[in-house]
């Protein structure tokens, strides 16, 4: 079996306006288990930044450990990347960010990486409002270490050896949220229509964006009984709206069922352009956000869409002030001032 990804393409494909087509957005052929939801998320990335207009050379790709962070080696090849020690990513994440506020910057996390061992880190990159694109493949077990349960395993849910979980999951959405998240979505690997707008919009947003995506484990977790296969995800997905990412200075005209119709304009401009399908649902409103997950989640359903978006925030550089120059281009004209300025520095310690 070879693992080369065939160089030819259709001379037709269609280009954006930097002139690429899609496959310039791709990586390496996948290794995953064929069926992998997590190769239908790699795609939607992929076709996010395409649509977007992204130049890959500007995307940092960070990752973990496990089968959700070897994704970043199958999309956008012309990036730079980082895979890093198992729960470790946000941390790396902060170190470039802070480093380098220019680059777009894109982390893959699993529901072990970051729910059990990562979950320290998870916590503290959240409440600072990084400014990144996180993204959990949430399969609900370890698939590099044949299926047991994750942390964010259903209670009652069976696995496939026939076990079932005796424990309450972590809710990521909802935790993202209490810790101060300004975005947060929730999506579904099978479910392309809204999972390409809920990335376009989280690339675009300034600060912390948290997507949470159900990605069923083909060879481990995708049995009967298991709440993260994907008959069960499929038969129980209720979503809070349906929306499209809206461009700056470009028009969509979208035809939506009966609704109510809510634009959301992010910090560049762009618009989130929401049908809202739950009355009881108010996205700029964290406790009405928490308490329509909660409902579902009692209901035995999975709230899917944009969840919760906070327009009025501060990320982390500008709750810092840094410097808008990225570290290794800074001089020695400003990181050596001279010793009058370092003498006024020690007298004011004094």
């Amino acid at each position: 079996m070879s693992y080369l990804r065939s160089k030819f393409r259709h001379p037709a494909l269609p280009k954006n306006d930097l002139g690429y087509t899609v496959d310039y957005y791709e990586g390496s052929l996948s290794t995953l288990c064929a069926g992998c939801g997590h190769d239908s998320i790699s795609a939607a990335v992929a076709q996010a930044c395409f649509e977007l207009n992204i130049e890959p050379h500007k995307v940092a790709k960070l990752s973990g450990i496990g089968c959700s962070s070897k994704t970043p080696a199958y999309f956008l090849n012309n990036s730079h990347g980082f895979n890093s020690v198992h729960g470790r990513m946000p941390s790396v994440a902060t170190g470039a960010n802070l480093a380098n506020k220019d680059l777009i910057y894109l982390g893959v996390s699993g529901d072990g990486d970051t729910a059990s061992i990562g979950m320290g880190q998870f916590v503290h990159v959240v409440r600072r409002n990084l400014n990144m694109v996180y993204i959990v493949m949430n399969n609900g077990c370890y698939g590099l270490t044949k299926g047991q349960d994750s942390a964010t395993a259903d209670a009652g849910s069976k696995n496939k050896s026939g076990n079932v979980n005796l424990f309450e999951s972590i809710d990521l959405c909802g935790l993202a949220m209490e810790l101060g998240a300004t975005f947060v979505g929730q999506s579904f690997s099978g479910d392309k229509d809204q999972l390409i707008p809920l990335i376009k919009a989280a690339m675009s947003h300034q600060g912390f964006a948290f997507l949470n995506v159900i990605s069923p484990c083909v060879t481990f977790n995708n049995n009967v009984g298991s709440t993260k296969s994907y008959d069960y995800v499929r038969e129980h997905m209720e979503a809070t709206s349906t929306f499209d990412f809206v461009p700056i200075a470009k028009t969509i005209n979208t035809a939506y069922e009966e609704g109510t119709t809510m634009d959301l304009t992010m910090h560049d401009g762009t618009v989130i352009r929401l049908n809202k399908v739950s009355p009881d649902w108010n996205p700029l409103d964290r406790f009405s956000a928490i308490n329509a997950m909660q409902k579902a989640k009692s209901e035995g359903e999975i709230l899917t869409g944009l969840l919760y978006l906070n327009g009025d925030h501060k990320e982390l550089h500008q709750l810092l002030n840094t410097s808008d120059t990225p570290l290794n281009k800074l001089t020695e004209k400003e990181l050596c001032p001279g010793s009058d300025v370092l003498q006024g520095i020690n007298d004011s310690l004094r």
